[in-house]
């Protein structure tokens, strides 16, 4: 059975505040920090203002795309958990979770086996290994398969174009899910009723 949920790419209070509220919350709520290519780029004080929400039942993840000092510094007072890391080397990885005292998730892109082997370099590292498609924003889907031979004892998230219909295919599988363009409308904007589909699936109970 899966372990949880991730929605990732809230960008307005209305939808937070109607996730926090929902019976069922996902385990983590991602926002876009830095990356402004991004359609649900967030700018500072709003989301200054998102993250000081109350909260008490999802982790709050800032989703970081090679992160400079500059951004590192005027994001460290907010109320994150988890900081998601695109395009950062062990090295700094680690740097970054010391510094800051944030628990981090590595996000690596994939494409083939050999981009899932990365994983090995960060799992002593990070707290989480998000396994995402190539595409960043644009939610660009990759062959599971290349997850199996990532050990159990590896706490694993996947994403990438992944449909509120496809969650029954991981019903067997030790994940977290992460979901972001298929709970949009046309406009890409989130849409509540696609958000409480996701969240009272009975699978996930």
């Amino acid at each position: 059975m899966i372990k949880g949920l991730k929605i990732c790419g809230v960008s307005d209070l209305e939808t937070l505040n109607y996730i926090l509220n929902h019976k069922f919350p996902p385990k983590f709520i991602g926002f876009i920090t830095n990356y402004k290519e991004s359609r649900r780029y967030v700018e500072y004080e709003k989301l200054k203002k998102l993250v000081n929400t109350k909260n008490n039942v999802s982790s709050f993840v800032s989703v970081l795309v090679d992160p400079d000092d500059k951004i590192l510094e005027k994001i460290k007072g907010l109320n994150f958990d988890f900081y998601q890391l695109y395009d950062v080397n062990p090295e700094r990885t680690k740097i970054i979770k010391e510094k800051y005292n944030v628990k981090v998730i590595t996000a690596l892109t994939i494409n083939s086996q050999k981009d899932v082997d990365i994983y090995k370099d960060y799992q002593k590292i990070s707290d989480l290994i998000l396994f995402d498609g190539k595409g960043y924003e644009k939610s660009i889907g990759f062959n599971h398969e290349f997850l199996n031979s990532v050990p159990n004892s590896v706490n694993k998230m996947i994403a990438g174009n992944i449909k509120i219909e496809d969650i029954s295919n991981f019903t067997n599988k030790d994940y977290f899910i992460d979901l972001s363009g298929a709970l949009e409308n046309e406009k890409g904007k989130k849409d509540i009723e696609k958000i409480n589909k996701l969240l009272n699936l009975s699978i996930l109970k």
